[in-house]
């Protein structure tokens, strides 16, 4: 509305002067535009008069976090025990590559993917070490991400100045995973190069569209422990007991949960007397018992990404057995194979950071 008044206020300047030039019009409406441009606050102008650009205040919550974890020496200690841990399996990798070609192997036109899958026995393979180590970087992350800060008497003060509260939650998620897949970009890639000079062998198209799905789904499943931990973080006050109660639930998942599956399900195992059918529903529900575990959906997941022959997850009728031809899957079927794997792992990630933001909206942040 003003806007519009001053504009006819110029034509009206326009049609009472005659001895005007015809840019008269032209210039007093840019001098109108200027003076509404100069009142919006965009930026804000310093000592010397020049221009500084007002930042997001999630910008600057994220940029803080991601400067906090990048900066801790605990961050700094685990990627160092990652780093380790992973190139150690590649040096095993390589030491017995010459021993994995076979004749007459399916795999055999997919000879880079051995680096992530390959093991004589005395180290695990790099994806084992990523399905063992991934949940402890995504805990160490979380842990303390929001309690620290109300210990600290922080977070009152934070949430004082004029910024939503589920900004801090998500920059503190987002900084983290942010930290995570550039860690596992990174350390990837550096095997690939390492691999790429020790054997002389460069990857094929699926070959490297195989490795970027084995990164994203590294970063998936850390991502569930990193929500999590969160989520413990927002429950409990103190930083050592949501530490512990993520670590107790890796374990759980690691250790015990296979544990207990097996000695709830022995009465039932089948014995040699058994029929077909009775040993395909026994391994099914097996199977789907275990398929809680996190680390069995990774676990299933990329070994049908980095090993193309396999053809199944789960036990299979002779009927579907017979007449099938041994060889590789192309990319688009092992996805199809896995997506439920990945379904399962999203749902449980969007569930716990579900319940974190839930949580944090609702709880009382004011210092005691």
């Amino acid at each position: 509305m003003i806007f519009t008044i001053a504009i006819l206020k110029e034509v009206k300047v326009m049609n009472n002067t005659d001895k005007k030039p015809a840019g008269f019009l032209m210039d007093r409406l840019t001098n109108t535009f200027s003076f509404f441009k100069s009142m919006t606050p965009k930026s804000e102008k310093d000592g010397m008069n020049n221009d500084v650009k007002v930042l997001h205040p999630f910008s600057v919550i994220l940029n803080k976090e991601i400067s906090d974890h990048v900066r801790s020496w605990r961050f700094v200690l685990l990627v160092l025990i990652i780093a380790l841990t992973c190139f150690a399996s590649l040096f095993t990798a390589l030491s017995n590559i010459g021993k994995a070609v076979k004749p007459g192997d399916p795999e055999g036109a997919f000879f880079f993917l051995k680096l992530f899958t390959l093991t004589d026995g005395t180290l695990p393979p790099f994806m084992v070490f990523i399905s063992f180590l991934g949940p402890l970087l995504g805990i160490s992350l979380g842990f303390d991400a929001v309690n620290s800060e109300q210990n600290n008497r922080t977070l009152s003060r934070i949430l004082a100045q004029p910024i939503y509260r589920d900004y801090v939650l998500n920059a503190k998620f987002l900084a983290a995973l942010i930290v995570i897949s550039v860690m596992f970009f990174a350390l990837v890639f550096l095997v690939m190069g390492i691999g790429l000079i020790a054997i002389g062998i460069p990857p094929t198209v699926e070959e490297f569209f195989r490795i970027l799905c084995f990164i994203i789904l590294s970063i998936l499943y850390v991502a569930f422990w990193l929500n999590l931990s969160v989520l413990f973080s927002v429950r409990f006050r103190q930083p050592a007991t949501s530490a512990l109660s993520g670590i107790a639930v890796w374990l759980f998942f690691t250790i015990f949960y296979g544990m207990i599956v097996n000695l709830a399900i022995k009465p039932y195992t089948p014995s040699a007397m058994s029929t077909d059918r009775y040993i395909y529903v026994f391994e099914s529900f097996r199977l789907g018992l275990l398929r809680v575990m996190p680390n069995q959906l990774f676990t299933e997941a990329t070994t049908t990404l980095l090993m193309p022959a396999v053809r199944s997850l789960g036990p299979l009728t002779m009927e579907q057995v017979y007449g099938t031809i041994p060889g590789p899957l192309p990319l688009s079927q092992s996805l199809l194979m896995v997506w439920p794997q990945v379904t399962g792992l999203i749902a449980a990630t969007v569930l716990c950071f579900a319940l974190s933001y839930v949580s944090f909206m609702r709880r009382e942040i004011r210092s005691r």
